[in-house]
């Protein structure tokens, strides 16, 4: 007897989880080594956006350019997944970002002094692909170790 509602969702399972998001993460480790547009069209759909805030978000190209500008100033960039849970067909990520900005980053000019922070993602998949990233880092926190 199947006593699932037919509004319950399966969940992307664990391991599917990490899968998908790989290609994303691996861009964010010194990803001024990377192709970082083929490691996003693996991981992404076209039509992509990854959100800031609850309204404003940036395409997948955009997001490309993000990730080269924070490798050309932070060359040693590592960005780990510590944490992923899986809701219906959302990953939910708990993220850590490491490095050593060698240019002025978010404004703030380089003191030879690393940063270690958080990053909580919460990504929605379509066809297999991650389609919305609504993420939250802890840039005040990073600068706050990197001044000093």
């Amino acid at each position: 007897m199947n006593t699932k509602s037919s509004q319950e969702v399966t969940s992307i399972s664990i391991e599917a989880a990490r899968k998908i998001v790989a290609p994303l993460y691996e861009a964010l480790n010194e990803p001024s080594k990377k192709d970082v547009d083929d490691l996003l069209a693996k991981a992404t759909n076209p039509d992509y956006r990854s959100y800031s805030t609850n309204s404003e978000w940036i395409s997948r190209e955009q997001l490309a350019g993000v990730f080269k500008m924070m490798g050309s100033v932070v060359p040693d960039l590592r960005w780990t997944v510590e944490d992923i849970q899986t809701i219906g067909d959302q990953i939910i990520v708990r993220g850590r970002a490491t490095g050593t900005p060698t240019d002025e980053f978010w404004g703030a000019k380089p003191t030879g002094k690393s940063f270690d922070t958080m990053a909580i993602d919460i990504f929605t998949v379509r066809n297999g692909k991650l389609a919305t990233a609504y993420h939250v880092e802890n840039w005040a926190g990073a600068l706050q170790q990197i001044a000093g």
